[in-house]
């Protein structure tokens, strides 16, 4: 596995490793098998992980120095030093930062390890006080190149040869996304844990976290965004539409990037102004919570268009939209290239030519142009046509 041997090649660095990302994306079963790896060469009884998630430690929620007497108390346990020190969803923990920045400083343990299910976990004014001290990796729901892998598919060659087999796993991140457990579960459950999953994010890492009182209001704008994926919206549409104050919706979607459900892109623009100033659109960083706002038959499009924004995510892209009298549905840049995309589940002679026109019209250059769809391909004046598995093969 790629994110456990990255993780192994950084032992050898002094700074903290923090892993970041929505709740169930893997985050602790890297540690566990970080820890595992540690035990071939090291006594077990030296690691020691803490889930701050466990009701147990909510008595410690806005008192990070009772830290110190778990610590303690593991060594008194052990009669052991500990060496390594893994601190799972820290920010249950207010003040978490002065506690893991004094260990560090004193060199008490070789290494620690924190996750975290929030993106601000490290934006805030304490955070400043370990700048240069950690490193920190995003941790996602698997990847189609991973969910290949894992289903012995490793060649361009297996690839074609299994289309079959590579469609109906397509099908399955299109309905029910990529979290390990929901993959591993029997199709009638997934819905289910899927629900269970969206509920703890809305009401542990949104509500709980920010004290938002109007919760009635601020879950039916979650389930409005995600039933509207990839619609265009101004902060005033979508006050009209909920009812809420308009300030009160740019803050309730900063909630929800916080916690990784969604991700609000910009129009590409090379002015920073317009950006912020012109209407924006949201992306699901998993298809199994847009699946449940969704009949799945009769969204297929919207459904493929945010797999193919995960998948960009995933694979490091910066990403904007287009839209000005035409709509180019992802500007993706990284490393210096600009990639410009369409996603089409399926081109037909009514809507070949909006697609085509779409990047054909950009009034920028781009270095790739492609079209997405599910299970199709051509070429046309140097647009690519591509089914989303070989994409992003």
């Amino acid at each position: 596995m790629r994110k456990l041997s990255d993780l192994v090649k950084k032992l050898e660095l002094k700074h903290i490793q923090v892993l970041q990302g929505i709740r169930r994306s893997g985050k602790s079963t890297l540690f566990k098998l970080l820890i595992n790896h540690l035990s071939q060469t090291i006594d077990p009884q030296e690691i020691l992980y803490i889930n701050l998630d466990d009701p147990f430690f909510i008595p410690y929620s806005d008192d990070p120095t009772r830290l110190y007497e778990v610590i303690q108390t593991a060594k008194k346990l052990t009669q052991k030093k500990i060496t390594y020190i893994f601190l799972d969803e820290i920010q249950a923990i207010n003040g978490w930062e002065k506690y893991v920045k004094s260990v560090y400083d004193s060199q008490e343990f070789q290494k620690i390890f924190i996750t975290g299910s929030n993106s601000s976990l490290l934006n805030g004014e304490l955070a400043t006080l370990l700048t240069g001290r950690y490193i920190t990796k995003k941790v996602y729901p698997l990847s189609l190149k991973e969910l290949l892998k894992i289903n012995n598919i490793n060649s361009y060659m297996e690839l074609i040869e299994n289309t079959p087999k590579v469609l109906n796993i397509v099908d399955n991140m299109l309905n029910f996304g990529s979290f390990v457990e929901v993959y591993d579960t029997k199709e009638e459950f997934r819905r289910e844990i899927l629900s269970s999953y969206y509920d703890t994010i809305l009401l542990k890492d949104c509500v709980a976290n920010n004290a938002i009182r109007d919760v009635k209001s601020f879950k039916e704008l979650s389930y409005f965004l995600l039933s509207n994926i990839s619609s265009l919206y101004s902060y005033t549409s979508l006050s009209k539409a909920i009812k809420i104050h308009d300030k009160s919706i740019k803050e309730y979607i900063s909630y929800l990037e916080e916690s990784y459900l969604v991700d609000e892109l910009k129009q590409f623009s090379y002015s920073l102004k317009e950006q912020n100033n012109s209407k924006k659109k949201i992306y699901c960083n998993d298809n199994g919570f847009v699946s449940l706002s969704y009949s799945f038959s009769s969204n297929k499009g919207k459904l493929l268009e945010n797999l193919v924004y995960t998948e960009l995510v995933k694979n490091n892209y910066e990403i904007y939209f287009y839209n000005n009298n035409f709509e180019c549905d992802f500007i993706a840049k990284k490393e210096g290239i600009t990639i410009a995309i369409q996603v089409c589940y399926e081109l037909t002679l009514q809507n070949q030519d909006r697609e085509f026109n779409g990047l054909l019209k950009l009034p920028f250059e781009a270095d790739e142009k492609h079209i997405i769809t599910y299970n199709q391909s051509d070429t046309k004046e140097n647009i690519t046509v591509t089914p989303f598995y070989k994409f992003f093969f």
